[in-house]
């Protein structure tokens, strides 16, 4: 394939793209791929997560300022484009019963009409892959669940003449997938691998978890190789410094380690209007041979 290969990654925050399949976007980068994220809110209803931070009266009087411009440094660490959706954080509502999400949020929006957005960049973009969250949302925010609605229907309706013809030139993506970085043999296999070393492993507890609530086991279908990334991507995650403490859970676990274990990120192809051979290795598999 002559035409130049273009990947999407549909996000809900800021920092979400740091934390899904940012590895995989910096080697994309590398070989020429144009890539382009797609944040659908301002993460203005984020918590400041990173204790190092936590009671700075400017950050809390700012925080969407603030979250943008560590946007603006993720962005330039991955090497990738970037575009708001320009929608508002829905907040994790938290409480039992949980409390009504707060109106005008991206969660209470028409799936319909908010998903015209994403289909006016998939049209001006023309991604041959987009990649987004499956319809748990990865884990169940709100936010993200809605994410994974509007792409959905964008993914469909972007390259149908009928559907949002104000919104540009019908185009029709390829590939479709859902991140499933957070998958169980991945955890095992790097809690197990700690052990061995002699080391304090950060997910038993998670371990623990997954036995609890019996999440069900994704199918994984895609394993990039994007290991000699990994620094990349840790950079680009501390950059969102409000969400990530640079000490805390997210790197107790050595590169090195890592990078033998488990050198991959992971998917699940969830549409392809291509052939292709499951499993794959590559997002642009069945698309580069074309």
């Amino acid at each position: 394939m002559t035409e130049q290969l273009r990947l999407m990654a549909v996000h809900a925050h800021p920092d979400d793209e740091s934390s899904k399949g940012a590895a995989t976007m910096a080697k994309y980068v590398s070989e020429g791929v144009d890539v382009l994220v797609v944040t659908c809110t301002g993460g203005e209803r984020g918590s400041i997560l990173n204790p190092k931070l936590q009671g700075d009266a400017y950050i809390e009087e700012h925080i969407h300022e603030v979250r943008a411009k560590e946007m603006a440094e993720a962005r330039e660490i991955l090497g990738v484009k970037q575009e708001w959706l320009g929608f508002v954080d829905s907040g994790l509502p938290e409480g039992d019963p949980l409390p009504p999400l707060p109106e005008g949020c991206f969660a209470l929006q028409d799936v319909e009409e908010a998903a015209g957005r994403l289909v006016k960049l998939i049209r001006s973009f023309r991604p041959q892959v987009i990649t987004t969250y499956d319809e748990n949302g990865g884990y169940p925010h709100p936010d993200h669940i809605m994410t994974h609605k509007i792409t959905m229907v964008a993914f469909d309706a972007a390259g149908d003449p009928e559907r949002y013809p104000e919104a540009g030139e019908p185009w029709q993506p390829l590939k479709l997938y859902y991140n499933q970085g957070f998958n169980r043999p991945r955890t095992l296999a790097l809690h197990e691998a700690m052990l061995e070393r002699g080391l304090e492993s950060p997910y038993g507890e998670w371990l623990k978890h997954w036995e609890e609530f019996q999440r069900p086991e994704r199918t994984l279908t895609t394993f990039v190789p994007c290991a000699d990334f990994f620094e990349i991507r840790d950079k680009a995650l501390i950059a969102h410094a409000t969400q990530i403490d640079p000490d805390g859970g997210w790197f107790k676990v050595p590169l090195e380690v890592q990078k033998e274990v488990w050198p991959t990120e992971e998917y699940e192809l969830a549409k392809s209007l291509v052939d292709t051979s499951l499993p794959e290795d590559d997002l642009f598999a069945g698309i580069r041979e074309n």
